[in-house]
C-alpha cells in the first residue's frame, strides 16, 4: 500500500495528473459499388467477401484512400466523393475499443452523425448514399498507436 502511495505521489510531484492524449491512426476508403460487372478493385481484395456479404453489388472500385494521425479529442476531416466531408473525432481508448464520433456532411448540411466504439485495427463499413450510377461506400479504419494496444493480429476475430 505504500509503494502504490509513493507511486502516485511522485506522479503528481512530476506534474504527470493527466495521461497523454493517445495517437490514433484513422483510414478511410471511398469504393464506387455499382453493377457493371468489372469485379473487384485489386485494392480492395483483402476487404472483398465482406463487401460481397453485405453489398448485392457486381463491381467494387476504391475511389480514394486516405490516412491520417490524430492525439485523442481532436477533430479530422476527409473529403468524400460528391462533395461529401467526413468527420473522425477519436475520443478515446479502453482496453482494445477506440471510441469515436462520426459526423458526415453534404456540403456544409450535416446528414449522418453517431458515436461508436470500433475494435482496434476494426474497420466500420457505412452503405450508401447514391453516388454516380452506384452507391457509396465508406470504409473507416482506426489503430491506436498505444505502447499497451494489442498488436493487430490479437484483434483478430479467431
Amino acid at each position: 500500500m505504500i509503494a502504490i502511495a509513493v507511486a502516485a505521489a511522485a506522479s503528481v510531484w512530476a506534474g504527470n495528473t493527466d495521461p497523454a492524449p493517445q495517437k490514433i491512426e484513422v483510414r478511410v476508403d471511398s469504393v464506387l459499388a455499382s453493377d457493371t460487372h468489372q469485379g473487384i478493385d485489386v485494392r480492395l481484395t483483402p476487404m472483398g467477401p465482406r463487401l460481397h456479404s453485405l453489398f448485392n453489388y457486381t463491381t467494387y472500385h476504391l475511389v480514394s484512400r486516405q490516412e491520417q494521425q490524430t492525439p485523442t479529442g481532436s477533430v479530422l476531416s476527409f473529403d468524400l466523393p460528391g462533395g461529401r466531408i467526413l468527420h473522425v473525432e477519436p475520443e478515446g481508448v479502453e482496453g482494445d475499443m477506440i471510441a469515436m464520433e462520426l459526423i458526415l456532411f453534404q456540403g456544409e448540411r450535416p446528414v449522418m452523425s453517431t458515436d461508436l466504439k470500433l475494435r482496434n485495427h476494426g474497420v466500420l463499413l457505412v452503405g450508401g448514399p447514391r453516388y454516380e450510377q452506384g452507391m457509396l461506400i465508406i470504409s473507416i479504419g482506426a489503430n491506436c498507436k498505444c505502447p499497451h494496444a494489442p498488436p493487430p493480429e490479437a484483434a483478430l476475430p479467431q
